[in-house]
């Protein structure tokens, strides 16, 4: 083969996956395709009080390389809202983080976090929620700054489902999926 021809087989090859990517992934989602989707997601309503959360992390590989639970209180007021987590790994390790969620328009917020990098944009439609965020990993995970995007889906009983991929230079390094629900 020629290099001309290797080169070009390399560059169909890249546009295949970078249309795959853009077309047919998670990270192709946007918030307007669960418009009108019921029941409404309201975060005020369903990040309030007391939660549990149970969830397995994926890592680049597919296999499960952590699992976890989170204890999460959300309290609103006028301005906005705080919702701490704390997360304890089947490692035994431990993570807290505070979110403090500024509502910029009707269903659009902005949240910050110690361990985020400027501010998360959450956009509400439907029933679900849309983050994305710059998250800087524990020194234990390499210290590592990813991008995020959190799809949180909301059920017909108001259990939701988080779903998140983690990227480093466009590439997929890890993944989330967890249930988040009233701690009862």
């Amino acid at each position: 083969m020629t290099l001309k021809l290797l080169l070009s087989l390399a560059l169909s090859a890249l546009f295949a996956l970078m249309a795959h990517r853009m077309f047919l992934t998670f990270g192709a989602q946007v918030p307007a395709d669960y418009a009108g989707t019921a029941p409404p997601f309201d975060a005020r309503r369903h990040l309030s009080g007391d939660l549990l959360s149970e969830g397995v992390i994926f890592g680049p590989s597919g296999r499960v390389t952590s699992r976890f639970t989170a204890r999460m209180t959300g309290v609103w007021g006028n301005s906005g809202g705080v919702l701490t987590e704390d997360f304890v790994f089947a490692s035994g390790e431990t993570l807290q983080r505070e979110w403090t969620i500024t509502p910029t328009g009707s269903d659009r917020f902005t949240a910050t976090a110690p361990d985020i990098e400027g501010q998360a944009i959450d956009e509400i439609s439907g029933a679900t929620l849309r983050m994305k965020y710059r998250l800087r990993l524990g020194e234990g995970a390499g210290g590592h700054v990813v991008n995020v995007t959190d799809w949180i889906y909301l059920t017909q009983d108001g259990v939701m489902i988080n779903r998140s991929e983690m990227r480093k230079f466009g590439v997929k390094v890890a993944e989330l999926v967890a249930t988040i629900r009233p701690a009862r």
